[in-house]
Protein backbone atom coordinates (compact mmCIF):
# COMPACT_ATOMS: atom_id res chain seq x y z
CA UNK A 1 0.00 0.00 0.00
CA UNK A 2 1.01 3.60 -0.56
CA UNK A 3 -0.64 6.70 0.89
CA UNK A 4 -2.05 9.46 -1.31
CA UNK A 5 -1.76 13.13 -0.41
CA UNK A 6 -5.20 13.16 1.23
CA UNK A 7 -4.50 10.07 3.34
CA UNK A 8 -6.24 7.45 1.20
CA UNK A 9 -4.42 4.11 1.16
CA UNK A 10 -3.79 2.89 -2.40
CA UNK A 11 -3.08 -0.78 -3.16
CA UNK A 12 0.08 -1.21 -5.24
CA UNK A 13 1.74 -4.33 -6.64
CA UNK A 14 5.21 -4.66 -8.17
CA UNK A 15 6.53 -7.32 -10.53
CA UNK A 16 9.85 -7.92 -12.23
CA UNK A 17 13.20 -6.31 -11.41
CA UNK A 18 13.30 -4.15 -8.31
CA UNK A 19 14.52 -1.24 -10.42
CA UNK A 20 14.19 -0.25 -14.05
CA UNK A 21 15.36 2.52 -16.33
CA UNK A 22 13.20 5.10 -18.07
CA UNK A 23 12.26 2.60 -20.81
CA UNK A 24 11.60 -0.47 -18.69
CA UNK A 25 9.77 1.02 -15.69
CA UNK A 26 6.05 0.60 -16.37
CA UNK A 27 3.19 1.98 -14.25
CA UNK A 28 -0.17 0.51 -15.28
CA UNK A 29 -3.45 2.30 -14.49
CA UNK A 30 -6.79 0.54 -14.90
CA UNK A 31 -10.04 1.69 -16.34
CA UNK A 32 -13.05 2.58 -14.21
CA UNK A 33 -14.74 -0.30 -12.35
CA UNK A 34 -11.72 -2.55 -12.91
CA UNK A 35 -9.22 -3.91 -10.39
CA UNK A 36 -5.49 -4.24 -10.89
CA UNK A 37 -5.91 -8.00 -11.43
CA UNK A 38 -6.95 -7.23 -15.03
CA UNK A 39 -3.27 -6.57 -15.72
CA UNK A 40 -2.06 -9.90 -14.30
CA UNK A 41 -1.34 -11.84 -17.50
CA UNK A 42 0.12 -8.84 -19.30
CA UNK A 43 2.17 -7.77 -16.28
CA UNK A 44 3.52 -11.28 -15.67
CA UNK A 45 4.71 -11.40 -19.29
CA UNK A 46 6.36 -7.97 -19.25
CA UNK A 47 7.94 -8.54 -15.83
CA UNK A 48 10.50 -10.81 -17.49
CA UNK A 49 12.38 -7.67 -18.56
CA UNK A 50 10.46 -4.71 -17.12
CA UNK A 51 9.75 -3.37 -13.64
CA UNK A 52 5.93 -3.40 -13.70
CA UNK A 53 3.73 -1.61 -11.17
CA UNK A 54 -0.05 -2.05 -11.07
CA UNK A 55 -2.47 -0.38 -8.67
CA UNK A 56 -6.12 -0.03 -7.72
CA UNK A 57 -7.93 3.28 -8.18
CA UNK A 58 -9.47 4.66 -4.98
CA UNK A 59 -12.78 2.94 -4.32
CA UNK A 60 -11.65 -0.09 -6.34
CA UNK A 61 -10.10 -3.41 -5.41
CA UNK A 62 -8.00 -3.27 -2.25
CA UNK A 63 -7.60 0.51 -2.17
CA UNK A 64 -9.50 2.56 0.40
CA UNK A 65 -12.96 3.90 -0.48
CA UNK A 66 -13.28 7.46 0.86
CA UNK A 67 -16.69 9.13 1.16
CA UNK A 68 -18.40 10.82 -1.81
CA UNK A 69 -16.76 14.04 -2.94
CA UNK A 70 -13.24 12.61 -2.90
CA UNK A 71 -13.16 10.98 -6.33
CA UNK A 72 -12.31 13.91 -8.60
CA UNK A 73 -9.71 13.83 -11.37
CA UNK A 74 -7.39 15.72 -9.03
CA UNK A 75 -7.80 13.04 -6.35
CA UNK A 76 -7.07 10.28 -8.87
CA UNK A 77 -4.01 12.13 -10.17
CA UNK A 78 -2.79 12.52 -6.59
CA UNK A 79 -3.04 8.75 -6.25
CA UNK A 80 -1.05 8.21 -9.45
CA UNK A 81 1.61 10.60 -8.16
CA UNK A 82 1.85 8.59 -4.94
CA UNK A 83 2.26 5.39 -6.95
CA UNK A 84 5.06 7.00 -8.95
CA UNK A 85 6.72 8.03 -5.69
CA UNK A 86 7.02 4.34 -4.94
CA UNK A 87 7.65 2.98 -8.45
CA UNK A 88 10.20 5.62 -9.49
CA UNK A 89 10.41 8.36 -12.09
CA UNK A 90 10.48 8.72 -15.01
CA UNK A 91 8.26 5.84 -16.06
CA UNK A 92 6.32 4.62 -19.04
CA UNK A 93 2.68 5.21 -18.13
CA UNK A 94 0.46 2.40 -19.39
CA UNK A 95 -3.24 3.22 -19.14
CA UNK A 96 -6.45 1.49 -20.14
CA UNK A 97 -9.54 3.62 -20.81
CA UNK A 98 -9.87 5.97 -17.80
CA UNK A 99 -6.33 4.95 -16.87
CA UNK A 100 -5.08 6.22 -20.21
CA UNK A 101 -6.93 9.50 -19.75
CA UNK A 102 -5.36 9.93 -16.30
CA UNK A 103 -1.96 9.09 -17.76
CA UNK A 104 -2.42 11.84 -20.36
CA UNK A 105 -3.48 14.32 -17.67
CA UNK A 106 -0.48 13.45 -15.48
CA UNK A 107 1.85 13.89 -18.46
CA UNK A 108 0.45 17.37 -19.09
CA UNK A 109 0.96 18.35 -15.46
CA UNK A 110 4.31 16.57 -14.90
CA UNK A 111 6.04 15.89 -18.24
CA UNK A 112 9.37 15.04 -16.60
CA UNK A 113 7.72 12.09 -14.83
CA UNK A 114 6.86 10.37 -18.09
CA UNK A 115 9.31 8.77 -20.53
CA UNK A 116 6.54 7.43 -22.79
CA UNK A 117 2.83 6.61 -22.92
CA UNK A 118 1.00 3.41 -23.81
CA UNK A 119 -2.67 4.20 -24.41
CA UNK A 120 -4.98 1.19 -24.50
CA UNK A 121 -8.58 1.81 -25.58
CA UNK A 122 -8.22 5.41 -24.43
CA UNK A 123 -10.03 8.65 -25.20
CA UNK A 124 -8.88 12.23 -24.49
CA UNK A 125 -12.22 13.51 -23.23
CA UNK A 126 -14.69 15.80 -25.01
CA UNK A 127 -14.57 19.40 -26.18
CA UNK A 128 -18.33 19.88 -26.33
CA UNK A 129 -20.33 20.19 -23.11
CA UNK A 130 -23.16 18.17 -24.68
CA UNK A 131 -20.82 15.24 -25.34
CA UNK A 132 -19.50 15.38 -21.78
CA UNK A 133 -23.04 15.36 -20.41
CA UNK A 134 -23.97 12.38 -22.56
CA UNK A 135 -20.91 10.49 -21.31
CA UNK A 136 -21.56 11.42 -17.69
CA UNK A 137 -25.18 10.29 -17.92
CA UNK A 138 -24.08 6.89 -19.21
CA UNK A 139 -21.51 6.53 -16.41
CA UNK A 140 -24.07 7.35 -13.72
CA UNK A 141 -26.54 4.88 -15.23
CA UNK A 142 -23.89 2.15 -15.29
CA UNK A 143 -22.80 2.91 -11.74
CA UNK A 144 -26.37 2.53 -10.50
CA UNK A 145 -26.31 -1.10 -11.68
CA UNK A 146 -22.96 -1.94 -10.07
CA UNK A 147 -21.89 -2.77 -6.55
CA UNK A 148 -19.54 0.21 -6.17
CA UNK A 149 -18.82 2.49 -3.21
CA UNK A 150 -21.00 5.62 -3.08
CA UNK A 151 -19.56 8.45 -5.15
CA UNK A 152 -16.96 6.40 -7.01
CA UNK A 153 -18.59 7.19 -10.36
CA UNK A 154 -17.19 10.73 -10.06
CA UNK A 155 -13.74 9.44 -10.97
CA UNK A 156 -14.99 8.67 -14.49
CA UNK A 157 -16.93 11.89 -15.07
CA UNK A 158 -15.71 14.61 -17.44
CA UNK A 159 -16.05 18.16 -16.15
CA UNK A 160 -13.95 20.05 -18.72
CA UNK A 161 -11.94 19.66 -21.93
CA UNK A 162 -8.52 20.12 -20.34
CA UNK A 163 -6.81 17.03 -21.76
CA UNK A 164 -8.12 17.17 -25.32
CA UNK A 165 -7.45 20.92 -25.52
CA UNK A 166 -3.78 20.47 -24.58
CA UNK A 167 -2.84 17.23 -26.35
CA UNK A 168 -0.29 18.92 -28.59
CA UNK A 169 1.71 19.92 -25.51
CA UNK A 170 2.58 16.26 -24.87
CA UNK A 171 5.90 15.46 -26.56
CA UNK A 172 6.88 12.01 -25.28
CA UNK A 173 6.67 8.90 -27.54
CA UNK A 174 3.28 7.17 -27.61
CA UNK A 175 2.02 3.68 -28.43
CA UNK A 176 -1.71 3.33 -29.16
CA UNK A 177 -3.39 -0.06 -28.69
CA UNK A 178 -7.03 -0.91 -29.23
CA UNK A 179 -9.31 -3.75 -30.23
CA UNK A 180 -10.76 -3.90 -33.73
CA UNK A 181 -14.31 -4.03 -32.33
CA UNK A 182 -13.81 -1.12 -29.90
CA UNK A 183 -15.47 1.40 -32.21
CA UNK A 184 -16.06 4.00 -29.48
CA UNK A 185 -12.32 4.64 -29.23
CA UNK A 186 -11.33 4.23 -32.90
CA UNK A 187 -11.79 7.95 -33.57
CA UNK A 188 -9.50 8.76 -30.64
CA UNK A 189 -6.68 6.81 -32.28
CA UNK A 190 -6.83 9.15 -35.28
CA UNK A 191 -6.77 12.20 -33.03
CA UNK A 192 -3.76 10.85 -31.16
CA UNK A 193 -1.93 10.21 -34.42
CA UNK A 194 -2.55 13.82 -35.43
CA UNK A 195 -1.64 15.51 -32.14
CA UNK A 196 0.85 13.20 -30.39
CA UNK A 197 4.20 11.59 -31.22
CA UNK A 198 2.61 8.21 -31.96
CA UNK A 199 5.30 5.71 -32.89
CA UNK A 200 2.79 2.93 -33.66
CA UNK A 201 -0.94 2.26 -33.58
CA UNK A 202 -1.74 -1.42 -33.08
CA UNK A 203 -5.29 -2.58 -33.78
CA UNK A 204 -5.78 -6.11 -32.44
CA UNK A 205 -8.14 -8.17 -34.64
CA UNK A 206 -11.40 -9.51 -33.23
CA UNK A 207 -10.99 -7.78 -29.86
CA UNK A 208 -13.08 -5.25 -27.98
CA UNK A 209 -12.51 -2.81 -25.13
CA UNK A 210 -10.68 -5.23 -22.79
CA UNK A 211 -7.96 -5.88 -25.32
CA UNK A 212 -5.21 -6.06 -22.67
CA UNK A 213 -7.04 -8.94 -20.99
CA UNK A 214 -8.30 -10.87 -24.00
CA UNK A 215 -5.13 -10.45 -26.08
CA UNK A 216 -2.50 -10.01 -23.38
CA UNK A 217 0.30 -11.73 -25.29
CA UNK A 218 -0.15 -9.55 -28.35
CA UNK A 219 -0.31 -6.39 -26.25
CA UNK A 220 2.81 -7.40 -24.32
CA UNK A 221 4.69 -7.99 -27.57
CA UNK A 222 3.68 -4.55 -28.89
CA UNK A 223 4.71 -2.85 -25.65
CA UNK A 224 8.03 -4.69 -25.56
CA UNK A 225 8.81 -3.66 -29.15
CA UNK A 226 7.86 -0.06 -28.32
CA UNK A 227 9.99 0.20 -25.17
CA UNK A 228 12.98 -1.40 -26.91
CA UNK A 229 13.23 1.68 -29.13
CA UNK A 230 12.96 4.28 -26.38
Amino acid sequence: MTTSADGVEIAVEHRGPSTGDRATRLVCTTGWANERSVWSTLADDLAADHAVTTWDLRGHGESDAPPPGRYSREHALGDLAAVLDEAGRPAVLVGHSLGGYLSLAHTLDHPDDVSALVLLATGPGFRKAEAREEWNTSVKAAAAKMDLPPGVEEISLHVDSYVIDHLTEITCPVLVLLGERDRRFAASAGLFERDLDVRATVVVPDQGHMVHVKAAAGCAAAIREFTADL
